[in-house]
Order: structure tokens, then C-alpha cells, then sequence
């Protein structure tokens, strides 16, 4: 699987971007999944549901699948931060991309993205995994690079650009253990 990252402050259009380049990628016949940092705590269950009180009743895993889907729900019993690379081991073998958004210190490849309009400092001056930065004010980045410039409001470009970079992106988990 190729996997790459999805860097910057809030507001800067990250889930916008990923969400436009996942049927970019489904376009070329590619599976793709997400993996997204959460900065708060968070549910994707509700009070009432049957996985809800199985959860409040103490299970450490709640899996629920039908026909159509399949939500795996964990619950850490003491607090810790997976890394990007656990969280990677989670994913389903048979996927051919994956957009990681978030983790902005990983040491995966990212693609910053940048807005002036977001009045926030850029990182790929200071970061060495930034292989490329997406925005919509290319005249206005505050440091100038050598690094691919892509067109945030082009998804399509974006995709192009990652799949013409080959064996960049190939992820083997063996190099992060």
C-alpha cells in the first residue's frame, strides 16, 4: 500500500482535500483509506445503542458488522497515543492508498497544506517529511522551496502528482518497528 500524509493547522482545508481526493483515487480504480488524528475525545456510537451499553458495561472491544460495513470500537483502558504506524497495522491489507490526515509529526511523507488566509506559519521549511505543499496562495508562501507547489482547489492535479511519484509512497511497516 503507498501511504501519505496530510499536514497543517486547523483550518488550513485538510478534510476537504482528502475528502476530494479519495473518488480522485477511486476514479483510477484505487481503493483508498483514511486514518485521521482526533484531537478530543470522541464516540461514533450514541447512548441507547446495543454497542453503547455493551461498551458501558465494560468490553474492551465492541465489533459490529452487517452486510454492508464493519466498526471495530476499543476501548484504551489506561490513556495512550497510538502511533500513525499502529493505527496503519488497523488497516485492511487489500487497500492500495491510504491518506493519513493529521499526525503532522509522523515520520511519513505529508503533503503540507497551506492558506494565507488561515494567518498560520507554514512547516516545510522545518520539517523534513513535507515532500510537497498544497495551496490556493502559491505567491504568498513565506519561505521559498524547492518543493513541489500542487493547487489545493485541484484535486485531480494532486492525484496526478501523487501518482506519478511511483515508489515514493510504498509503505512497508518493517521500516517503522
Amino acid at each position: 500500500m503507498k501511504v501519505v500524509g496530510f499536514a497543517g493547522f486547523s483550518g488550513s482545508g485538510k478534510t476537504t482535500l482528502v475528502e476530494r481526493l479519495i473518488p480522485a483515487l477511486k476514479a483510477h480504480g484505487l481503493r483508498v483509506s483514511v486514518v485521521k488524528h482526533a484531537h478530543h475525545r470522541f464516540d461514533i456510537d450514541h447512548p441507547g445503542k446495543d454497542t453503547f451499553r455493551h461498551r458501558e458495561a465494560g468490553a474492551f472491544e465492541v465489533v459490529v458488522a452487517s452486510t454492508q460495513r464493519l466498526a471495530l470500537m476499543r476501548e484504551f483502558e489506561v490513556t495512550r497515543r497510538p502511533t500513525v504506524h499502529q493505527l496503519l497495522a488497523e488497516l485492511y491489507d487489500g487497500v492500495d492508498w491510504v491518506l493519513v490526515e493529521g499526525f503532522k509529526d509522523s515520520d511519513l511523507l505529508k503533503v503540507e497544506v497551506w492558506r494565507a488566509s488561515a494567518d498560520k506559519p507554514a512547516r516545510y521549511a522545518d520539517d523534513d517529511f513535507i515532500c510537497a505543499v498544497a495551496t490556493d496562495s502559491p505567491t504568498q508562501l513565506p519561505t521559498p522551496t524547492g518543493l513541489p507547489v500542487l493547487d489545493l482547489n485541484d484535486p485531480e492535479a494532486v492525484v496526478a502528482w501523487l501518482l506519478s511519484q511511483g515508489t515514493r509512497f510504498d509503505y512497508r511497516a518493517e521500516n517503522y518497528a
